[in-house]
């Protein structure tokens, strides 16, 4: 059964003739379980908004979404959520910040100890358990997000340009580690980004958005196998893809 469904969906902010703005328009998308999807297009198209929709911070102004079936209403630990800045708490050490969803549930300390070791391993942290955030690089702060939202154990994740501020050789290496804990979970992953290596490197599909108000432009299935090397960023196959997508986001 396909996770969540986009029905019809239409976001304006504002009232009124002059005020009124729609960043989004007639969106209709299914994404599959399982699936890895990247979201693109031109600043101001709605991803971001579209994206922090399906997490329920807040309903659109028409259509709806559904998860299973039911439809999307507020916020739950069905759906995980990674913003582009940090989020994890300066107060915290770093197996504290990844056991916090767990912790807020009532797990029992020996579930939260199971799960931080899980996690900080997963994310590639051994080690760091006891750091503070304030010690840790910027991709290790990253990590820090990812195995937090991973630790909460949702159906669904949801990442909005997250490796956006890292530097191309971190984001390069979170990627491959990013690819490698989906391959092992097999948790549906919806992921906004600028960078159109990064969304084939990725990706099932692609979902090519056009300038506000934001409609679904094209679908790209992408056919690359898996798992995917930094070899395969030179091919033949990978390039026309990077062009096409270009292209459609030029014109």
């Amino acid at each position: 059964m396909p996770e969540i469904i986009v029905d019809n969906l239409t976001h304006t902010f504002g009232k009124g003739t002059e005020s009124a703005l729609t960043v989004l328009e007639d969106i209709n998308l299914t994404f599959e379980s399982g699936s890895f999807n990247c979201i693109i297009g031109t600043s101001g198209c709605g991803k971001s908004t579209l994206l922090k929709m399906m997490a329920g911070l807040f309903d659109p102004t028409d259509g709806e979404m559904r998860l299973d079936g039911e439809i999307i209403q507020g916020t739950d630990r069905r759906r995980g959520m990674v913003f582009q800045q940090d989020a994890v708490f300066p107060w915290m050490t770093v197996s504290r910040n990844i056991s916090y969803g767990p912790r807020l549930r009532g797990a029992s300390k020996a579930e939260q100890a199971e799960i931080e070791a899980k996690w900080v391993e997963a994310v590639g942290l051994k080690g760091f358990e006891d750091r503070w955030p304030r010690e840790l690089s910027g991709g290790m702060r990253k990590r820090v997000d990812i195995g937090r939202v991973y630790a909460n154990n949702p159906d669904i994740l949801l990442m909005d340009e997250p490796f956006g501020a890292l530097d191309a050789q971190t984001k390069e290496r979170l990627q491959a580690d990013l690819l490698d804990t989906w391959r092992e979970t097999k948790k549906t992953v919806i992921f906004v980004t600028h960078d159109l290596e990064e969304a084939i490197f990725l990706s099932d599909s692609i979902i090519v958005m056009s300038a506000r108000p934001g409609r679904v432009h094209h679908v790209e299935k992408v056919s690359l196998p898996r798992p995917r090397t930094d070899e395969m960023r030179l091919t033949e196959e990978f390039l026309a893809i990077k062009r096409k997508l270009w292209a459609m986001l030029e014109h």
